[in-house]
Parts: C-alpha cells; sequence; structure tokens
C-alpha cells in the first residue's frame, strides 16, 4: 500500500512538471500585455509576489525557468526570464 501510495505521487509530481508553462508560452501569452488587470487575466495569479511600495515583482514558474514581471502601481513595466540575467561569457 505505501510503494502505491509513492508511485501515486511520484505521477502527481510529474504531471505538474509536463502541464506548466514554459517560458516561451508565457512570454507569447503576455505579448502586449500593459495592465496588472490584463496580466492577471492572461496568467491568474503568480507563483511568487514581492512588494516594495508601489513596485511589485510577480514571478510565474515555467517548467524550464521563472518569468518575472515588474509592476509600477497598476503599470507592467518590465518582463524577465532567469535566463536573460545569467552572464554568457
Amino acid at each position: 500500500m505505501q510503494k502505491l501510495a509513492v508511485i501515486a505521487v511520484m505521477l502527481a509530481l510529474s504531471a505538474c512538471i509536463f502541464l506548466a508553462p514554459s517560458k516561451r508560452d508565457i512570454a507569447e501569452k503576455t505579448t502586449g500585455i500593459e495592465t496588472k488587470r490584463q496580466l492577471l487575466a492572461a496568467l491568474g495569479g503568480p507563483d511568487d509576489a514581492m512588494r516594495l511600495g508601489p513596485i511589485e515583482r510577480w514571478t510565474y514558474k515555467a517548467r524550464d525557468g521563472d518569468v518575472m514581471f515588474i509592476i509600477f502601481g497598476n503599470q507592467v513595466t518590465l518582463q524577465s526570464s532567469n535566463d536573460l540575467l545569467s552572464s554568457n561569457p
């Protein structure tokens, strides 16, 4: 019975990984988005959010990394993913 539970959990985690959108999927869904309301309509709530005064950083987890949006007031001002932040020698 315990083995069956472990297998069920492993299958559920595998499904989550494969069902998660890629960074490219997220970028395509958010092309042309300018407001927080539009971002919420396109992607739903963020997986992680941080706020400092009127500035917010929303992070969405993708199967191949994270995509972050910087929001100032109601305006989405910047989209970034962790591969853009890494240095390429």
